[in-house]
C-alpha cells in the first residue's frame, strides 16, 4: 500500500468525505480555500497522473519539493507518495524537482536529470507566464489530467518515502504524533508549521493520520490567529 493509500483512503471513502479536510489561509494575500477529502484526492489524483504520465515518476523515483506550506502542496505530496516515489529535501538528489516561481532559478540551477514542474500556486488556477524551455507549468498541465488515479504496481511498506524514511516509518511517525498532540477524528488543528522534516510529520501527516481537519496559516498574522482560532472552531493549535 502507497503512503497515500494508508493517509487517505480512509478519508476520502469515509462518512465525512464531503467534510472540509484542509482549510488554507494566506494572511498576506487574504486567500482562503477549503478542500474536502474528496477534493482533496482529486488535486492528488490529477497530480499523480502528470507525474506518471508526463515525467515518468515510478516508484523509487526521487522528487523535490522546494514549495511552502499550501494546499497544493499537499496534493503533490501526495501524488508523488502515490506513484510510489521517495521525496527529498536535497533537490541535487532529485531526478524531478517541484518549484514555486520564487524557487524556479534554484530549480533550474540544480538542473535535475528529468525536469522541472513549476507551480503557480494561483488561487484561480492562473499558470506561469514565460517560463523556460521545458519547464513543465503544473496549473496548465494538471487539469488536463484523469481525476484517478491507480498505481501501476504496489509499493511495499519498506519502500522509501521521505529522506530514506520508509512508507512504514513515516506512517509510524505519522500516528505517534498525532498520539502526542492527542489528534482524533474530531479534532480541528490550526498550524503554522512550515512542511519539513518534523513540521511536515506533525503538521501534515499526522493530521491526516488521525482523520482530523487541518486549517493551514501561511504567512501568518498574530492579531488574526486567535480570531481566526475561534471561526473555524479550532481544538489543537500548532507552531
Amino acid at each position: 500500500m502507497t503512503l497515500t493509500a494508508a493517509l487517505l483512503d480512509h478519508l476520502r471513502t469515509g462518512p465525512d468525505a464531503a467534510r472540509p479536510l484542509i482549510t488554507y489561509y494566506d494572511d498576506a494575500t487574504g486567500e482562503r480555500i477549503e478542500l474536502s477529502a474528496t477534493t482533496a484526492a482529486n488535486w492528488a489524483s490529477k497530480a499523480a497522473n502528470l507525474l506518471r504520465e508526463e515525467c515518468d515518476v515510478e516508484p523509487g523515483a526521487k522528487v523535490a519539493l522546494l514549495l511552502p506550506p499550501h494546499w497544493q502542496t499537499a496534493a503533490v505530496l501526495l501524488a508523488a507518495w502515490w506513484c510510489g516515489a521517495e521525496v527529498v529535501t536535497d533537490p541535487a538528489t532529485a531526478e524531478w524537482v517541484l518549484c514555486d516561481a520564487d524557487r524556479l532559478d534554484l530549480a533550474l540551477a540544480v538542473d535535475p536529470p528529468g525536469g522541472v514542474v513549476a507551480l503557480s500556486l494561483d488561487a484561480f488556477g492562473k499558470g506561469i507566464a514565460g517560463l523556460p524551455a521545458g519547464v513543465i507549468d503544473f496549473a496548465t498541465e494538471v487539469r488536463l489530467q484523469p481525476d484517478d488515479f491507480v498505481p501501476w504496481e504496489p509499493v511495499t511498506t519498506t519502500a522509501p518515502a521521505l529522506d530514506g524514511q520508509s512508507v512504514g516509518e513515516l506512517l509510524d511517525a505519522a500516528h505517534a504524533a498525532a498520539r502526542a498532540h492527542h489528534l482524533s477524528g474530531g479534532s480541528r488543528v490550526l498550524s503554522t508549521l512550515e512542511w519539513s522534516g518534523e513540521g511536515l510529520v506533525t503538521g501534515l501527516l499526522a493530521v491526516l493520520a488521525a482523520g482530523a481537519s487541518l486549517v493551514q496559516v501561511r504567512h501568518p498574522d498574530p492579531a488574526a490567529l486567535e480570531r481566526r482560532a475561534q471561526g473555524e472552531r479550532v481544538t489543537v493549535r500548532l507552531g
